[in-house]
């Protein structure tokens, strides 16, 4: 894992990370904390775009439009960077908010907590148009009714995760005053369930796999089966969006994104094997089966009803909406908002300005190696959801 390495604006800012998250930890940051040169530094048009992680690593399979995208030159001539960041939930909105990077990949209820606490964020490119996220249960344990976990205790890898977990629950009727939230760390949570903590676990897709490949073998609540919330998503800081030059370089950049995930869904095999060259540790870990199983778990997320969707990246505002709704509801936000002031699917359709078929082309033309070659993926297609709960 790459976590100590700084996000590279750090020394521009004048701080080190070390003093970054220790200013952080405690909620915003101001410009008095960071330095008013530090956020000038900022200012001026992206010298090298940092998109930052939600997991405080990037040796996994979720980011593979990423390197699909660049493995075949699709960002071209742009100064791209992609940084794991801190394992802390929250981290991928704070450091966008203080320029420290340039776009975050936070779920809807970090999300939320960036737009509670006066984060002038907005969200660009909708990546989760499913629910990814799941509940874990040892075998034997799991419940079609969330409801029955009430009086129960959730593991999560980072407080933070609490966020997404109220809203998911309270969405299928659970009182979450009667739910306890351990944190049992990253990326340990699992571990922690196996070995008998807790009652359950949060999860998601493409995660499922990796945990099997660690022979962590659960029964699963599929949000992607149950679930009506939206997922994970592409935020950047809200000025940029009047910038003209910015937004021109953010149309490009998510376009290299979407041309990444067009390539991954006519091949899913060969974008696993781009990550897997990128990271051999992971490749050894995981193996051809079990990458393309993680992978398929994603697509199906990312693509969400493609017939129903204006391109990749565009958001459903009425799912957005609702989410909104239901966490004003619980008190994770205290005051309404409107899914359209903080979502825009104005970048969708530059984004998805590009050669389909030329991308299938790319796609159809790369040679796998023998391990994937040999793998049936309508097989395993048929089987991605076999770890439901019955």
């Amino acid at each position: 894992m790459t976590n100590e390495n700084p996000i590279h604006s750090s020394a521009a800012a004048g701080i080190s990370r070390r003093y970054f998250l220790q200013v952080t930890a405690a909620g915003v940051v101001t410009a008095t904390a960071l330095g008013a040169s530090g956020l000038k530094a900022r200012a001026a048009a992206y010298e090298k775009f940092t998109w930052i992680s939600p997991r405080g690593t990037l040796e996994v399979l979720d980011d593979y439009p990423y390197w699909s995208a660049k493995k075949a030159g699709y960002f071209g001539d742009l100064n791209t960077d992609i940084q794991p960041g801190p394992s802390d939930g929250t981290a991928t909105v704070k450091f966008v908010d203080v320029g420290q990077a340039d776009m975050g990949f936070p779920s809807p209820g970090v999300f939320s907590f960036a737009i509670q606490n006066g984060m002038k964020l907005k969200s660009v490119f909708h990546m989760g148009a499913r629910d990814t996220f799941s509940l874990a249960f040892r075998k034997g344990q799991g419940t079609k009714n969330l409801k029955d976990l009430e009086g129960k205790t959730i593991l999560l890898g980072s407080a933070a995760w609490q966020a997404i977990t109220d809203p998911l629950l309270a969405a299928q009727g659970v009182d979450i005053k009667k739910v306890k939230y351990v944190e049992a760390g990253w990326p340990t949570w699992g571990t922690a369930l196996a070995g008998g903590q807790g009652d359950a676990a949060l999860s998601w897709e493409g995660l499922r796999a990796e945990w099997i490949a660690k022979g962590l073998d659960f029964e699963y609540w599929l949000g992607v089966q149950n679930s009506k919330l939206p997922a994970n998503t592409f935020v950047v800081r809200a000025a940029d969006l009047e910038d003209a030059d910015k937004k021109a370089f953010l149309e490009k950049y998510l376009r290299g994104w979407a041309m990444g995930l067009e390539f991954g869904y006519q091949n899913p095999r060969a974008a696993v094997e781009a990550v897997f060259e990128q990271f051999p540790t992971l490749a050894k870990n995981l193996g051809p089966e079990l990458g393309t199983t993680s992978i398929l778990q994603q697509i199906n997320v990312f693509r969400g009803d493609m017939d129903k969707r204006s391109g990749w990246g565009s958001h459903d505002m009425a799912s957005w909406q609702g989410f909104f709704d239901e966490i004003l509801k619980i008190g994770q936000i205290t005051a309404p908002v409107k899914a359209e002031d903080v979502c825009t699917n104005d970048l969708i359709p530059a984004a998805n300005d590009f050669d389909k078929a030329k991308v299938k082309a790319d796609a159809d033309g790369v040679k796998l190696s023998e391990g994937f070659a040999a793998l049936d993926v309508e097989k395993i297609k048929a089987h991605l959801f076999d770890s439901a709960v019955k």
